[in-house]
């Protein structure tokens, strides 16, 4: 390089921020402006020392940034530091990292798990990225998500097509720089096949990849940097930092929650945000496509968003976890798959009363994903439109729903117990949530203000009442679907 352009940021939430023209020597990231530190977001909004997480005061205090993870230089000292001496020919010392980085600072406590990589991590990155290169108040994305403080209500209801005059350049390499080549990868292995269908062009570096950087900017047994690494767009994110924040740390839990929030109060969510990651990995396991699966656009559906719209087929999927620690009692379970066949088929023999000869209307399947292969299960959830499961790891699996006027999320609970996970997550990517205990449901109106774990929360010994879950599927309906789609209730 042969100038050293100052730092700027393009756009900033808790944990989440995109720095412009960032730099890079001996493991710490550089801010170069000529601007004072007080015009940038707080460090510790941006970053974090990336220990384990405890929630102790010791490791709270602990986890706090320092110069060592971000610091910030004059525009002078960065010159003396990697500039090149001009009266001899000397070029900077500065080598630029093309194309838009996306560096993950966080240890690897919580990246090996499906829930957490894909449905915070990807999902916050896919939300930030799409809506920093968005112009302001183009058009917003009508989720279930309440609007944000400030933000009226009525505003959020307001549709327009995406504008053609904006451009959202690629990422090209994630860098785990705390984390070894299997520690982002979970067990079943979705992580990576869900990132590498997503972003198949996406470069992934760990920590031995940037330790090859951190080298090349110093001397053996020297301290100086003797040159730095430049990166012309970095989307830096610290799941500490993001708890920092109001959204995350004290309302869900939920880190990819800062995003979207900023982005829903700014007028920059882009409607359908999420379609293209989801569309990208339903075409890698070659499910139908999203127009197979939902009806086409009438005059009632045009211009508004993808959840007006009724799929073709209404297909329950129930996620079993009678083989997993955590799960239905076995009567429970049995009965429940009863309730939702005798359901399905009433409700098929009155679709096919009220329209001879189409195709049958309702589908069930009990999935257990052990005995799928991941092409199986993409296949299946990028088709399902209403899901149930006891409160574990394949609801994650709603990610890949496309959204619709019916799309629900029904999530079964130790009576007691409670986790944001796959409320939050759900509603952000337009579907309809419930909660059970029993014989008892919770929504929107009525969900627990608190987060708890009591003694038989992982365990065998679940309970629900199946009137309950198609209770709670014909309630969805009937508030739902036009009047030319309800039939009779059945009374299971």
């Amino acid at each position: 390089m042969d100038t050293l352009p100052e730092t700027t940021v393009v756009s900033h939430a808790p944990g989440w921020t995109l720095f412009k023209d960032v730099y890079m020597a001996g493991g710490t990231l550089f801010v170069v402006s000529s601007a004072p530190k007080s015009t940038f977001p707080e460090a510790r909004y941006m970053i974090s020392n990336p220990l384990e997480a405890l929630n102790t005061p010791e490791n709270i205090a602990a986890r706090e940034p320092s110069d060592s993870n971000i610091c910030w230089l004059s525009p002078e000292t960065a010159k003396s530091w990697w500039g090149g001496n001009v009266k001899f020919g000397e070029r900077n010392r500065v080598w630029s990292v093309e194309g838009g980085t996306l560096l993950n600072n966080d240890p690897p406590q919580f990246l090996d798990h499906y829930y957490h990589f894909i449905g915070e991590f990807i999902m916050g990155v896919q939300a930030f990225w799409t809506s920093a290169f968005t112009p302001e108040h183009t058009y917003l994305d009508p989720t279930a998500l309440p609007p944000s403080k400030g933000q009226p209500s009525e505003s959020i209801s307001k549709i327009a097509s995406p504008s053609s005059n904006h451009s959202i350049p690629p990422i090209t390499r994630l860098i785990f720089p705390n984390v070894g080549p299997h520690e982002w990868r979970d067990r079943p292995g979705f992580n990576a096949y869900f990132l590498r269908a997503a972003f198949p062009s996406v470069d992934v570096e760990v920590a031995y990849d940037w330790n090859d950087r951190v080298d090349a900017t110093t001397e053996p047994n020297d301290k100086a940097y003797t040159r730095a690494w430049h990166f012309p767009h970095l989307l830096l994110h610290d799941r500490s930092a993001a708890f920092r924040g109001d959204w995350c740390g004290s309302k869900s839990q939920r880190i990819a929650a800062e995003v979207i929030e900023k982005a829903r109060a700014e007028g920059r969510l882009v409607k359908s945000w999420w379609a293209r990651v989801r569309q990208s990995v339903a075409a890698f396991a070659g499910a139908d496509s999203e127009n197979d699966v939902m009806e086409p656009e009438t005059e009632r559906t045009r211009g508004t968003a993808m959840e007006t719209r009724m799929p073709r087929k209404i297909v329950v999927t129930y996620i079993s976890r009678q083989d997993a620690r955590r799960h239905l009692l076995d009567a429970d379970h049995a009965a429940l798959v009863t309730a939702l066949r005798e359901y399905v088929k009433a409700r098929n023999s009155e679709w096919t009363a009220d329209r001879t000869g189409t195709k049958r209307e309702w589908e069930l399947v009990v999935a257990k994903g052990e005995s799928m292969t991941k092409d199986e299960q993409v296949r299946l959830f990028g088709r399902t439109s209403i899901l149930l499961g006891v409160h574990g790891n394949g609801l994650t699996h709603c990610v890949l729903m496309p959204p619709s006027a019916v799309s629900t999320v029904i999530e079964m609970f130790y009576p007691g117990g409670y986790a944001h996970d796959y409320e939050w997550t759900s509603k952000a990517l337009g579907h309809r949530y419930f909660g059970t205990w029993n014989d008892t449901s919770f929504t929107d109106a009525n969900l627990p203000t608190y987060v708890s774990y009591p003694e038989g929360f992982q365990g065998t010994e679940i309970s629900i009442t199946p009137s309950v879950i198609t209770g709670i599927i014909d309630s969805r309906l009937m508030t739902s679907m036009p009047a030319s789609h309800h039939a009779r209730p059945p009374h299971v």
